[in-house]
């Protein structure tokens, strides 16, 4: 039995002898293998660089640079900036010319959001530095590449890749993976009409060897795939919003597939093993398994003969000394349905550890059996080695949509303290669902934010506010995480109140890692959401029972004029001790101003209430710095800087617009910078320092 096909084996000695072959002759293999996969990797970034989406391939977002402090911080200025190179793009004339060939698709849902179309304003990428050069990709799949200090475009490659049509869900980027064997330098980024693009990381022309002119088609082999199909909504089977990452001479890239489905049948969010130097396919990770391989048998009724999504379109981590790539995978088709694929539905909603040399299955841990809440993995694992017990652990942390934080042994998949199988509820009015009869629950660390629904979870500000929120919920189902979903009924139940939401919870911003600490740091939200569900038309291809609606459509259990439904926090960040499985410290984030000023609050002598967003951290030596949406001098959004120990704000800086992509940090001509991308009329990549001199 297996549950992947190699296409090409090969082993870290042979990627060795290459590179003796290229490097240096007289070096023993012995001594160029601790090279090549050095045990550093999960410590953070090295050499004041930022080689890697996270910093490092464990994707600790941590940097030992200490130049920026809690001293400066709130001196920190714009040291340059750049406009998205999409924006030189005439986005008008290429939305012309889609809808003229018949290219445009469709929005989902019936969304008006601008997102889904031609559009430059998901600019989230957090961009890398490495020798010199920033390098970042864009929405609409540019690449470009500055320098470090002053922010001088020194290239721009553009695949054209919008005028193949729109993506399988909006026009999003968040990075770009780098690699080096030490003679060639390459920048890998994904493509939102579905292909790997590799490039000379000092030229930006396309690495001719690598696959097809420096692209690799990342719809070839995939079932219910092919190239010049598109879904329901005229819209690319198979897209890529996360970057790439590359251990051991391997690139393994994330893939969004197509969503919002109205039929049973999808492709499937197969991961592939791609040569970092050629484009060849080394192998194929099967998440959704088939005939006899590992974990078909649960998918009842050979329900994986048709069913698809299941990808990894989150970033990634891993592990290169052990050869291990981490994949956080989503939800099957479809995310919030499943009588048509009866059982657990492996590899979904799990971490699968794979060798990244040849793609076999290392082990692997389910975090929501049956999944029909949208509980899939959001964001890449963090590595860290920590002490438990008087026991050294090289460890493996996921945070959730669920608010919780799995952590495991990396090597061997074991958890580092016990995951408890508990019985749920089950029943639905949905018909044809067969949920599971239990869920994953961790013993440890505690959730770092709320789950589930009682009547003493709603708002309690006043009485009378107190009395909106039980009216504003008597129509819906409550109870704790993992209640069944509801289809709406008439005059009856209006439906199931999800909390944590389907975005989170945690969500893409993802957790950062203090190595020398264990202190994990999550930024979350405490949001809830409602499905409404519709049943597709079957003249326009639909067979599945139930579709989701419109989110936020129906009715919805809001109070008036934007009061909150629950009590506080709305978003914070959560300092997690992986050396002991316990909560450090949690802080709101921000003030929450815009509840504390609404006018039936303004005059209670009211706590900070966070909801001032949930920006991605990233860790220097001294501080923890995230992003806000508001608190700034002018009550705009900012950056700020916590004490790693504490949690309490020690510094602050305005933005000229909201942050969009996850901050990093780099040293270049001996000074620190901090980067990150904001949105606007047009987005930006922005570099702050502290002003020489000062």
């Amino acid at each position: 039995m297996t549950d992947l096909l190699i296409v090409q084996d090969d082993n870290l000695e042979g990627l060795v002898t290459l590179l003796i072959g290229r490097l240096a002759p007289a070096i023993t293999v012995a001594a160029l293998l601790t090279i090549v996969a050095p045990a550093r990797a999960q410590y953070g970034a090295i050499d004041g660089e930022w080689r890697s989406y996270a910093g490092d391939n464990g994707s600790t977002k941590y940097s030992p640079l200490d130049q920026v402090d809690a001293d400066n911080f709130s001196r920190l200025e714009i040291a340059w900036r750049v406009p998205t190179p999409d924006a030189r793009l005439d986005l008008e004339a290429i939305t012309e010319e889609l809808a003229r060939r018949g290219r445009l698709g469709e929005m989902p849902g019936g969304s008006s959001n601008p997102d889904y179309g031609v559009s430059l304003r998901l600019f989230k990428a957090t961009p890398l530095m490495v020798g010199g050069l920033v390098f970042v990709p864009t929405p609409l799949s540019l690449g470009a590449a500055y320098d470090a200090g002053t922010g001088e475009e020194r290239w721009v490659h553009d695949p054209e890749s919008y005028l193949d049509g729109p993506p399988a869900s909006r026009a999003n980027m968040r990075g770009a993976a780098y690699w080096t064997d030490g003679n060639v330098e390459r920048v890998y980024w994904g493509t939102t009409d579905g292909y790997l693009v590799s490039v000379d990381a000092r030229t930006g022309e396309p690495a001719v060897e690598f696959g097809d002119n420096g692209r690799v088609d990342l719809f070839t082999g995939v079932p219910r795939a092919e190239r010049g199909t598109y879904d329901h909504r005229g819209r690319h089977w198979i897209s890529v919003t996360s970057p790439p990452i590359v251990s051991n001479g391997v690139v393994v890239t994330p893939v969004t597939i197509s969503d919002y489905s109205i039929a049973k049948e999808a492709p499937p969010g197969w991961v592939k093993g791609i040569d970092a130097i050629t484009g060849d396919l080394r192998w194929v990770f099967r998440t959704v398994p088939r005939g006899d391989d590992f974990g078909a048998e649960t998918w009842g009724n050979e329900s994986w003969r048709y069913s698809g999504n299941t990808n990894v379109w989150a970033a990634m981590s891993a592990d290169d000394e052990l050869g291990y790539v981490y994949l956080p995978t989503s939800t099957p088709t479809s995310d919030y349905y499943g009588g048509h694929r009866p059982g657990d539905n492996l590899f979904a909603e799990s971490i699968v550890a794979v060798d990244i040399r040849t793609g076999e299955r290392k082990w692997h841990f389910q975090a929501v059996h049956h999944g029909v809440w949208d509980y899939d993995f959001p964001t890449h694992s963090n590595l860290v080695d920590v002490t438990v017990d008087g026991r050294e652990v090289k460890a493996l942390a996921q945070v959730s949509k669920q608010g919780f934080t799995y952590v495991f042994d990396r090597e061997t998949g074991e958890p580092v303290w016990p995951i408890e199988e508990r019985p749920v509820e089950t029943d639905t009015n949905l018909e044809g669902e067969v949920l599971s009869a239990t869920q994953p629950f961790p013993t440890k660390p505690p959730p770092f934010e709320y789950q589930g629904i009682s009547i003493d979870d709603l708002v309690d500000f006043t009485p009378e506010i107190r009395a909106m929120a039980v009216d504003a919920v008597k129509d819906f189902r409550l109870g704790p995480l993992f209640t069944p979903p509801m289809n709406t009924i008439e005059g009856g139940i209006q439906g199931t109140i999800q909390r944590p939401a389907i975005d989170g919870g945690a969500n893409l911003q993802g957790s950062g890692v203090d190595p020398e600490t264990g202190l994990l740091y999550v930024p979350s939200n405490n949001s809830f959401s409602v499905l409404k569900y519709y049943t597709p038309d079957p003249d326009a291809g639909g067979n599945l029972r139930y579709s989701q609606s419109a989110f936020g459509s129906g009715r919805q259990p809001r109070l008036p004029q934007g009061l909150p439904l629950f009590k506080p926090p709305y978003s914070r960040m959560t300092a997690i001790d992986l050396n002991a499985g316990d909560t450090a410290w949690m802080q709101p984030n921000g003030n929450g101003d815009r509840y504390r000023n609404h006018p039936q609050l303004r005059d209670l002598n009211l706590p900070p209430l966070g909801g001032d967003g949930r920006g991605g951290p990233v860790i220097t030596k001294t501080l923890l710095i995230s992003a806000l949406t508001a608190g700034g001098s002018d009550g705009g959004p900012r950056l700020i800087a916590r004490d790693k120990a504490t949690g309490e704000v020690v510094g602050s800086v305005d933005l000229p617009a909201g942050a969009l992509g996850t901050p990093m940090t780099y040293l270049h001509g001996g000074r620190q910078f901090v980067g990150l991308t904001i949105g606007g009329e047009t987005p930006e990549l922005i570099a702050l320092a502290v002003p020489e001199g000062r």
